[in-house]
């Protein structure tokens, strides 16, 4: 599945099963009733989400046998600690667990290492870019932010070189008193990240409860950008029952939310 690669982990993960929500859901009540066979029925049911999740890692140089047993250590821990009261799908529960023991494994992990006063100097060089970028609205050439620290521009190349490497992401670049500080958390995400792809799962989940016409009007409206006129004169009704109609399903997908 993975540049061809079928078996992870001796698993064939084209024939991973995908459990219902039904089915998901018997199975966590025998798991937390101490039921063995059911938690094993369960983790196997879910292997596909943490193969899901593995493809967002497979850029980083990681070996994916590991990552898939790391993500299923998180698994585990979800399935474990789930508590079937919430009211929340389980794999809306799942998803950061298995993100988080991946993370966990690669920051851990991770091969390269650079000397503290390298990274040290990486850290305040990034800081006098970003001081530099507010300033002069452009971005800063290595010799200004050089000057800025009052260092070498042979060394400020060299430290800021030495944390680009994509793995280096997960390579502290500064410490303080036992608080680590990552190059990951200095980096902006314009997508979003972890939280909107988060989102978009509970979104998801929340138009999945609507009833048929519910869903029908949300897609129409804001999918495929119809007008309520539009929307009314396909489905048969009025365009204000359209119109209490998408208000009244957007208020159910917000309180769901």
């Amino acid at each position: 599945m993975y540049y061809n690669k079928v078996e992870i982990c001796g698993v064939n993960t084209s024939r991973l099963k995908v459990l219902t929500d039904e089915e998901k859901h018997n199975l966590l009540l025998k798991t937390r009733a101490g039921d063995e066979q059911a938690r094993k029925e369960l983790i196997n049911g879910n292997l596909r989400l943490v193969l899901s999740i593995v493809q967002r890692f497979t850029g980083r140089r990681e070996n994916l046998d590991d990552l898939f047993q790391v993500g299923c250590i998180g698994l585990v821990k979800a399935v474990d600690n789930f508590n079937v009261e919430m009211d929340v799908k389980f794999s809306t529960y799942a998803v950061p667990m298995i993100i988080g023991e991946i993370r966990r494994y690669l920051r851990d992990n991770n091969a390269i290492r650079i000397s503290r006063s390298m990274r040290d100097l990486a850290y305040r060089a990034l800081q006098a870019r970003e001081e530099l970028i507010s300033q002069k609205e452009k971005e800063p050439t290595v010799a200004e932010i050089a000057e800025r620290l009052g260092e070498k521009k042979e060394a400020v190349m060299h430290a800021m070189e030495a944390i680009a490497e994509p793995i280096s992401l997960y390579e502290p670049v500064y410490n303080d008193n036992g608080d680590a500080l990552y190059l990951m958390d200095q980096l902006a995400d314009s997508s979003g990240g972890d939280e909107a792809w988060l989102e978009n799962i509970v979104l998801k989940e929340a138009i999945e409860r609507l009833n048929e016409r519910e869903r029908k009007i949300i897609n129409l409206r804001f999918f495929l950008n119809k007008t309520q006129m539009e929307i009314a004169e396909e489905i048969g009704i009025s365009q204000a029952q359209v119109s209490r109609l998408e208000k009244a399903t957007l208020e159910k997908i917000r309180k769901q939310l």
